[in-house]
């Protein structure tokens, strides 16, 4: 049974929710910070209940500050509503930025409070889950440079690395830009028979025309204008190992001849040179391209095509991962955290919802760097769906520079939380109690959400107003 942890020192309100949630819930009692400091200690319970107002302070919220920081530093991912009072309001959102998971004004309303449990324990479950998950699979993939993941399209690509690594065949990996092909290239090479061989990768997209066919075959001394000696291209330090050839569908038409006789024959000669050097080596190339349509417009070898996709691994975009995204960004948010000394602690409820929503066009490498620069600049404990670079229709259009008004990075957190009420609001035709559950708050939350920006719901016609206006 789930434990939760009910820390006030009005006696009636232990006693009302105990009686309440007894049912549901394992529930322990506490009345001061120490006693609850104690039993969190020894049970850890999942969910905490936690008074601002506490002896021997119970007039300011020191107390509860106090709590909330020890509580979350012995485990940050716990989940604590701040129970608080009328006139607390500034204090509870201030706890919200030290990573309370939400906060609910006294005296509580049973039916109303049984809905916000069920969704935090609901969220800590999940969250205990993609954490298991994830050590788990750190630990299948520690030779494959982490590559995360549980949706059935990378479970397919787990499985398909796992059969291919054994082997010597060709791999042609396709997705989009960011899916992270060169990390399968590597999973495979370290997982193969070649892993103690060099893995070289080399970007046929990166390199000039002219530059490329020297770099991946080399060239003799006096070859040409430059040439002052001898050089051995890429495909020769891989020698043993593996070749990675990213965005292989902008291989030069020419050069895509002599990689074909290379991986026919298995030898190649320098720019310059006549003496054919043979090379063992595993080739696994990858593209973003098209390669059906370009070698339908001549501009892709179709029997270089053929030679290099022995296996094909199908990389998804990010935007097809369902959770995977979230898991993803938890991973990122652990790792930016640990290597910047960082104490941000989880994504707020806005934040999960973006990161849920939004198109990831630049998918893995897009969503690490967003996170890696929240971390960086953050200094609450909470991402918010600003620190992400989250933004509505209305503020991504682009704006000359003379144009650009100069904003707070408060008056911008408020504009999109603003915004993120409007809409939610709107697409529940003024159901506060769904719009609440969209966004991960409680409805008297919500409600003074609404107050804070001046909104009203009307919910006859779903539509939200400017009360000032």
């Amino acid at each position: 049974m789930d434990k939760i942890l009910i820390v006030d020192d009005n006696a009636d309100i232990r006693q009302q929710l105990k009686w309440g949630l007894g049912e549901d819930y394992a529930v322990l009692l506490a009345a001061d910070v120490d006693d609850a400091l104690n039993l969190y200690k020894k049970f850890l319970p999942g969910v905490v209940l936690l008074d601002l107002g506490l002896p021997p302070h119970e007039h300011t919220s020191v107390e509860g500050f106090r709590g909330l920081a020890e509580m979350l530093e012995i485990n940050p991912h716990v989940k604590i509503i701040m129970l608080t009072g009328n006139s607390e309001r500034e204090n509870a959102l201030k706890a919200m930025q030290m990573g309370a998971y939400d906060f609910y004004p006294k005296p509580p309303i049973l039916s109303e409070l049984k809905v916000i449990l069920t969704r935090a324990f609901h969220l800590a479950n999940i969250e205990e889950q993609n954490r298991s998950l994830q050590h788990t699979i750190g630990l299948q993939t520690a030779n494959s440079h982490g590559i995360i993941g549980q949706c059935p399209a990378m479970q397919t690509v787990f499985s398909t690395i796992k059969k291919v690594a054994s082997s010597d065949v060709s791999i042609f990996i396709t997705g989009e830009s960011g899916t992270g092909k060169e990390l399968v290239a590597q999973a495979i090479h370290e997982a193969g028979i070649r892993r103690k061989g060099p893995f070289i990768p080399i970007n046929c997209g990166a390199i000039p025309e002219n530059l490329l066919e020297s770099e991946l075959f080399g060239h003799e001394k006096g070859s040409f204008t430059g040439a002052h000696a001898t050089v051995q291209g890429k495909l020769q330090y891989a020698h043993k190992g593996t070749l990675f050839l990213d965005e292989i569908g902008e291989l030069p038409f020419n050069l895509q001849v002599k990689l074909l006789r290379f991986l026919q024959e298995g030898v190649i000669q320098r720019v310059g040179g006549r003496e054919d050097i043979a090379i063992d080596t595993r080739t696994v190339c990858a593209t973003n391209v098209d390669i059906a349509k370009a070698i339908s417009e001549a501009r892709f070898r179709e029997d270089l095509y053929y030679r290099i996709s022995v296996i094909t691994i199908n990389l998804p975009p990010l935007r097809e991962r369902g959770d995977d995204i979230l898991l993803l960004a938890n991973y990122f948010l652990r790792k930016f955290n640990d290597e910047y000394k960082k104490k941000v602690r989880r994504f707020s409820a806005a934040a999960v919802n973006c990161l849920r929503t939004y198109e990831w066009p630049g998918n893995v490498r897009e969503l690490q760097n967003r996170i890696q620069r929240a971390i960086i600049m953050s200094d609450v404990a909470v991402i918010e769906p600003v620190d992400l670079g989250c933004q509505t229709e209305e503020s991504a259009r682009p704006v000359q520079d003379s144009e650009q008004p100069v904003v707070t990075l408060r008056e911008a957190r408020e504009k999109v939380e603003r915004d993120l009420i409007s809409i939610a609001i709107d697409r529940h035709s003024g159901n506060i109690v769904k719009a609440a559950e969209e966004l991960g708050v409680s409805r008297p939350t919500l409600y003074d959400l609404l107050k804070k920006h001046s909104l009203t719901p009307l919910a006859s016609i779903g539509k939200v107003h400017d009360i000032t206006s």
